[in-house]
């Protein structure tokens, strides 16, 4: 447990949210990489993230743009557990007609910043309301969610060089380091060597850190501000956190969630604690 009970709640209430979701709609679904964002997810929408679940619009408000699209089921509860989506919005997931499919579709009255299919888009995206903030002399920041094997985009690299040349101090970006991709593992794919001095040989300010202990994570984010430097954590995280059969086990990158292995994955999880 972390010192943020808030958050440790928080997160355990969305690990049974995303199981949930993903056996009652009977469909294959990114269950991995979304177990794997579950306390980043969690410290950011309990802590840091500024915003108004009752205005959802406020000019002022934080924006979250999720680049890795397909880590949906670590993002749509931590909407539901922020306000900004009802449980009946919540439970429609991949149904016929629902506004949460398997990519986020821009909706800003349920708190989705931004649509997302291919990969690699995302921080294009937030260089530009981050530039958008600072021209319009907003105080609102930008947090961009990048998976580390969406960073073997060559877009990801001019958008991390172009955010230090512009030097947007108001931006924040988290990889998530789990070191899977649909393909296999990542370094053997593309080998980052150290991604964190690659980051900072960017010109990026930097935080290597744990992306399941709260604690890290709260410090990384409420870390003093380096002037014209923008902010990123390598978050080390381990595909599908929280359930043994699946972490670090690739087969779970998108998988269908049968009741019989529901079942197992429910009772690894404490009891569910409600959120207040």
């Amino acid at each position: 447990m972390s010192a943020y009970s808030d958050i440790d709640r928080m997160a355990l209430f969305m690990r049974r949210k995303i199981l949930d979701i993903s056996h009652h709609c009977n469909l294959s679904t990114h269950l991995g990489g979304g177990l794997s964002m579950v306390e980043i997810m969690a410290t950011l929408y309990a802590r840091v993230l500024r915003y108004d679940n009752k205005n959802p619009r406020w000019d002022q408000r934080d924006r979250f743009i999720l680049s890795k699209g397909h880590g949906v089921l670590g993002y749509f509860p931590a909407l539901l557990a922020a306000g900004f989506i009802d449980e009946e919005t919540f439970n429609s997931f991949q149904t016929n007609s629902s506004d949460l499919i398997a990519h986020p579709v821009m909706n800003l009255d349920l708190g989705i910043e931004s649509s997302n299919g291919s990969l690699g888009q995302g921080l294009s995206m937030g260089v530009g309301v981050a530039l958008a903030a600072r021209k319009k002399q907003q105080p609102y920041r930008v947090f961009v969610y990048l998976g580390d094997g969406e960073c073997n985009e060559g877009s990801v690299w001019e958008a991390l060089m172009s955010a230090a040349q512009l030097q947007l101090d108001n931006l924040v970006i988290v990889i998530d380091y789990n070191k899977l991709q649909s393909d296999g593992d990542a370094r053997q794919i593309i080998d980052f060597g150290d991604l964190a001095s690659r980051l900072r040989s960017f010109g990026w300010d930097v935080h290597d850190v744990d992306g399941h202990n709260v604690d890290q994570l709260v410090g990384a984010f409420e870390a003093a501000p380096v002037a014209g430097k923008p902010r990123a954590l390598v978050a080390h995280t381990v595909k599908g956190k929280g359930i043994s059969f699946m972490e670090h086990n690739n087969e779970w990158h998108h998988n269908r969630l049968t009741r019989a292995n529901y079942d197992l994955a429910l009772a690894e999880l404490a009891p569910e604690q409600p959120l207040v």
